[in-house]
């Protein structure tokens, strides 16, 4: 039993992408699904696939690499709002990474989406994960 399934995620995703491997498996949640379709949209990932059994589910990621260099697409990704202390932000006070070479992801009463897509619809949220 984890006690932050999010960050499990990002940490596989994490270990895969420095070990070097192509894909990797992830169990399956709502929320989860969503940071992967955003992940998938914002270029960090190549494809993912969604596999529906009978208990869960697994999610499928097929991960990106510069074909020169064999380096990650995502070169960091960390938790922010962690269970013990979460982080809330509103529109106007929402993070930019990198100075928006980044991306924030964000759950909101909008869904979840980047800090871009919630300045631009003016709501605020939960900072889940920085991505860059």
């Amino acid at each position: 039993m984890f006690s932050d399934p999010i960050s499990d995620f990002l940490t596989r995703i994490r270990n895969a992408m420095m070990a070097g491997h192509k894909f990797v498996e992830i169990p399956a949640s709502n929320l989860k699904k969503d940071i992967t379709k955003i992940l998938y949209e914002q270029g960090y990932i190549l494809n993912y696939k969604f596999e529906d059994d009978s208990i869960q589910g697994t999610i499928k990621i097929a991960l990106k690499y510069d074909k020169q260099t064999k380096t990650p697409a995502i070169r960091k990704i960390t938790r922010v709002s962690k269970p013990g202390l979460r982080k809330y932000a509103s529109a106007t006070e929402l993070p930019r990474v990198l100075n928006g070479l980044g991306i924030a992801i964000v759950s909101t009463s909008h869904g979840v989406m980047t800090d871009k897509q919630a300045r631009n619809e003016n709501v605020g949220g939960e900072i889940i994960c920085y991505v860059y």
